[in-house]
């Protein structure tokens, strides 16, 4: 999971850079493309550790947390 821990590092320092853009009152198309490296980093991310889970579960039998898993998904 360490490489998931990466991930959301860079993450957060994408999305305190906006924030930073939005103080200084940066152009609005740097800041959409900003949000849109953040968004993608963050979706990249939870489609990983979504992936291992119910890779996980799956190698366990756990058919209750997949279901648990899945509702969460069609929550979305």
């Amino acid at each position: 999971m360490d490489d998931v821990i990466l991930r959301l590092k860079k993450v957060a320092g994408q999305v305190e850079a906006l924030v930073r853009m939005i103080d200084g009152g940066e152009g609005c198309d740097k800041v959409i493309i900003q949000f849109q490296a953040a968004k993608a980093a963050l979706d990249k991310t939870y489609s990983l550790v979504l992936e291992r889970s119910l890779k996980e579960c799956m190698s366990h039998n756990e058919s209750e947390n997949v279901g648990k898993i899945l509702k969460l998904i069609s929550k979305q």
